[in-house]
């Protein structure tokens, strides 16, 4: 008996995994030749938050342009540490300001993840010496290979210059980035630049291996209430930003509007999102209709009726892939940040996620969620269930998946 249950099981995930690849490599045949289309966005937006200011972006053009402005402009440190830096042009832009900030002089530290690079080309990642360079590796786990801490990805993007300046958000570095997607990152001044230059901090310490460990003062400068840290951590087993999100949408009242690129919500998730639509809330998600990940993009489907069901509205991006990963609630909370709504970042990578008490910041951020609703489509109940068999029995067939991603 258990030789023929055996078989069957692998059968079943056989034919999962199979369906998948299959998913893959036609959704990569279609994209060929394809160029996504153009989007519209909004310029940069301050909000000022105590004795400090947060910059919106929604291009990537106008937040490198910035974030190398800030590069040049650095005189004692640097933090640079990116999940994807492609070596293409705007590649080799930010290679060679970090370069030159570390010949003046310039302490300059960098982290990128070594398998979200694999394809990129060896000779763009050999790095001279005057620069501190963490290849965060594609297996860390040593000979501890069923020790699950050790497998998260650094999924990151920060840019920290001196104490005066940080970036944080969903863009990689890379020419696409800079035009093709719709993306959502944040500049912050004052004193939450020390929380993200800890955070750096802590991550280089952990993972230096010999390295030389940064050294930071150990006294917190003055606290800014309404800018909070938030730092998933596999290694610690330590996991906030899912606690955070959950908070957030338990309390909202008025509205909840998620922007996220790949959703794939634990069942907390998607009771928590109908809850508050049963109670009257306006829950809006937004994603896009296609996106880099074909699989993710099916398994998040399976979600859709039930939400739908429970009052919850789902829009879909259209023409380009939005990579953001940002939410606001009620005119008075937001986020942005790396984490996506799925397993992999809600309890599996280094993530980190700014979180925003500030009506003017949810302001900016409603404007932003507004914007991109008049480049989308919105899913209606009749047209979702109106959907072919076939795609009912592919959402079914991968639902298994859905605890991987």
């Amino acid at each position: 008996m258990w030789p023929v249950v055996r078989r069957t099981l692998l059968t079943i995930v056989g034919v999962q995994f199979l369906l998948a690849l299959g998913l893959t490599l036609v959704d990569s045949w279609r994209r060929r030749g394809k160029k996504p289309q153009p989007f519209t966005t909004l310029p940069p937006q301050d909000v000022q938050i105590g004795d400090g200011t947060v910059t919106t972006y929604t291009y990537g053009q106008d937040l490198f342009e910035d974030m190398l402005a800030a590069i040049e402009s650095a005189r004692q440190m640097v933090l640079f540490e990116t999940y994807i830096w492609k070596g293409d042009a705007i590649g080799e832009r930010f290679k060679r300001a970090l370069v030159a900030a570390a010949e003046r002089g310039v302490e300059v530290y960098v982290i990128y993840d070594a398998f979200a690079n694999i394809v990129v080309d060896p000779r763009f990642k050999t790095f001279p010496p005057v620069l501190r360079v963490l290849r965060y590796p594609v297996y860390n786990a040593g000979w501890r290979p069923f020790d699950l801490r050790r497998y998260g990805r650094d999924h990151r993007k920060v840019l920290v210059v001196d104490d005066d300046v940080a970036f944080v958000g969903g863009f990689n570095i890379g020419s696409a980035y800079a035009t093709e997607w719709r993306d959502t990152h944040v500049r912050i001044t004052g004193p939450a630049v020390w929380d993200l230059k800890r955070s750096f901090a802590d991550f280089w310490n952990d993972h230096r291996r010999g390295r030389r460990p940064l050294l930071l003062e150990t006294a917190d400068p003055a606290w800014e209430p309404r800018i909070r840290l938030h730092r998933n951590l596999p290694r610690h087993w330590m996991f906030p930003i899912r606690g955070m999100y959950l908070e957030a949408i338990n309390r909202a009242r008025r509205n909840i509007w998620m922007t996220h690129a790949y959703f794939i919500p634990d069942p907390d998730f998607v009771e928590a999102l109908s809850a508050a639509a049963a109670r009257g809330v306006d829950v809006k998600i937004l994603v896009p209709r296609t996106s880099n990940h074909v699989v993710a993009d099916w398994i998040s489907r399976g979600y859709f009726g039930q939400l739908q069901a429970a009052g919850v509205q789902i829009h879909r991006f259209e023409g380009a892939m939005v990579h953001a990963k940002t939410a606001t609630v009620d005119g008075n909370w937001s986020t942005v940040g790396t984490a996506n709504i799925d397993r992999l970042s809600m309890t599996g990578n280094y993530e980190i996620n700014v979180e925003f008490i500030d009506p003017g910041m949810a302001k900016v951020m409603e404007a932003v969620f507004v914007s991109d609703l008049d480049q989308s489509s919105h899913l209606s109940p009749r047209d979702w269930n109106a959907r072919g068999l076939h795609r009912r029995f592919t959402e079914g067939l991968l639902r298994p998946l859905r605890h991987l991603l």
